[in-house]
């Protein structure tokens, strides 16, 4: 027989609820934030396990726990609570209602990234907070010196260029940081086959090709384009009633894809005199920013192609072949043979300059 388990997931405890086959509860119990204490919950009940945890914060170690022994399911939060809002509110209440949906398959699923590149994501999301730290601190030094109205650090009084000089220590600290994580993610992504392909898209560098194929993970879970452009946040929300039809901001989806796929918009703009014609059109009928937009998801959607067909980019955009094409040098392989390390050819060294678009 098989058990369904709802697990509501907090700081310290767990609660966790079991349902059988017919939807009676099996056993229901608060267990301490702990893999052994989580794993005799399940071993005391004989059978074959299905569960679910809110994709919140804390899941990692609860996949890590169980994985062997139980099938978990990731449960998309803000889904379950659009279908299963209630008056009351417990840990055992939540539980069990998670559990409730696993069993009869209604249960909103979110995407468990998978255990090889869930260690390198993590490391790329922290690079984009410590890059987020640098220009924060970069932006404050601008402001000091637009507050005292001078050009220069050594026009500052004292206790000005004290500030700056923190500021200016923070920054480099954190450059030195973001190095680090850069060069540790080289070695397990420069040689991938679909960052290689990335790295062939007009406007993406190495930072953008390293972030849509670990936000992405697996292209397969898209079926069409126009969910992928739903997921990177390219295309607006609905808000229509009645007679009236119109689109509204919406923070649903991936907020790593947005900003990467933004970029790359600007550096296909900055580069490529036929995606630059293209925004043209568009921007005489649309709001700058919008124009903008769409360039992004016309990156985006070849993007979706390349990954879906695991096939090289064909050097074309809206049916124009482009007028530049990207150089061959680190971190773009020169050949198939080298992205497999099966070729002779020369062994290409990361260069000192940083992740950029080009």
């Amino acid at each position: 027989m098989t058990y369904f388990t709802g697990l509501d997931l907090h700081k310290r405890s767990v609660t966790a609820t079991t349902l059988d086959a017919e939807g009676a509860v099996v056993a229901t119990a608060k267990v301490p934030c702990r893999a052994p204490a989580l794993r005799a919950y399940f071993a005391q009940i004989p059978g074959d396990h299905a569960a679910t945890v809110e994709c919140t914060t804390g899941w990692y170690w609860v996949k890590d726990a169980i994985s062997s022994e139980v099938h978990l399911h990731l449960a998309h939060a803000k889904g379950v609570k659009a279908i299963a809002a209630a008056k009351v509110k417990t840990d055992a209440a939540d539980a069990k209602m998670l559990a409730h949906l696993l069993r009869t398959d209604l249960l909103p699923e979110a995407h468990m990234i998978s255990d090889e590149m869930r260690p390198l994501r993590d490391v790329l999301r922290t690079r984009l907070r410590l890059v987020e730290r640098r220009v924060a601190a970069q932006n404050s030094i601008a402001r000091l010196l637009e507050k005292h109205n001078v050009r220069d650090v050594a026009d500052l009084d004292a206790l000005g260029q004290l500030q700056a000089q923190c500021h200016i220590e923070q920054a480099e600290s954190l450059h030195a940081q973001i190095k680090r994580l850069e060069k540790a993610l080289h070695p397990h992504l420069v040689p991938d086959d679909d960052v290689q392909r990335l790295l062939r898209v007009p406007g993406i560098g190495k930072a953008g090709a390293f972030t849509v194929r670990l936000e992405v993970d697996d292209i397969a879970r898209f079926p069409t384009e126009r969910q992928f452009f739903s997921y990177c946040r390219l295309v607006p929300g609905a808000d229509n009633s009645g007679e009236r039809a119109r689109h509204k901001r919406s923070r649903d989806g991936n907020r790593y894809l947005k900003l990467a796929f933004s970029h790359a918009a600007v550096r296909a703009l900055q580069y490529y005199p036929e995606v630059r014609a293209w925004y043209g059109t568009k921007k005489r009928k649309k709001p700058e920013a919008v124009a903008r937009a769409l360039v992004a998801k016309e990156m985006a959607r070849i993007v979706y192609h390349v990954l879906r067909k695991q096939e090289d980019f064909n050097g074309r955009f809206k049916g124009r072949p482009l007028s530049r094409a990207k150089k061959e040098q680190w971190p773009l392989l020169p050949s198939p043979a080298s992205i497999t390390g099966a070729g002779e050819g020369p062994v290409l060294r990361p260069p000192s300059a940083g992740m950029g678009g080009e």
